[in-house]
């Protein structure tokens, strides 16, 4: 029941946030589902939200099997020159992972990022693919470079 409100608190915080940074920016957003390789096979929502020039916000909210994790990146993002629509960024984020396997566990980690994003220039619609390893820095402290992510946006603005 914990893990549930907060999930719910979690997806409210982002809505609300999205709301707040499309009244006070005229900046590009986007808000789509995401799939990450990280602690198993999650999935979720996710909002991007442009803060000026190459710099970028994003937050997501993620559900596996008695997982959650919330986290938020920052990514420095430029375009290809000569290739409409398609661009590289590179970042690193935080991300709190909550497990509940009979006792309930919280990873606190580290995701830096270095990915390729495309938006189709006719429609609104972007898709993301990237490397995006997961440090975890608490219960042990791990490394695991084999984890990705693939996203689906639809653009805001």
């Amino acid at each position: 029941m914990k893990k549930t409100l907060l999930s719910l608190a979690a997806v409210a915080a982002l809505a609300f946030g999205a709301q707040e940074a499309k009244a006070q920016s005229p900046q590009r957003a986007a808000i789509g589902v995401v799939f990450d390789g990280s602690g198993g096979d999650l999935w979720g929502v996710q909002y991007k939200q442009s803060m000026g020039g190459a710099n970028n916000g994003q937050a997501q909210v993620m559900f596996d099997d008695n997982v959650v994790a919330v986290g938020a990146d920052y990514q420095y993002a430029r375009p290809f020159r000569g290739v409409n629509g398609l661009g590289w960024y590179a970042g690193v984020g935080a991300q709190l992972t909550f497990v509940d396997a009979g006792d309930n566990v919280t990873f606190v980690g580290l995701r830096p990022q270095l990915g390729l994003e495309f938006k189709i220039p006719a429609a609104p619609i972007g898709f993301h693919a990237d490397w995006k390893p997961n440090w975890t820095l608490n219960h042990g402290s791990d490394f695991d470079a084999s984890t990705f992510s693939f996203g689906i946006k639809y653009t805001l603005r």
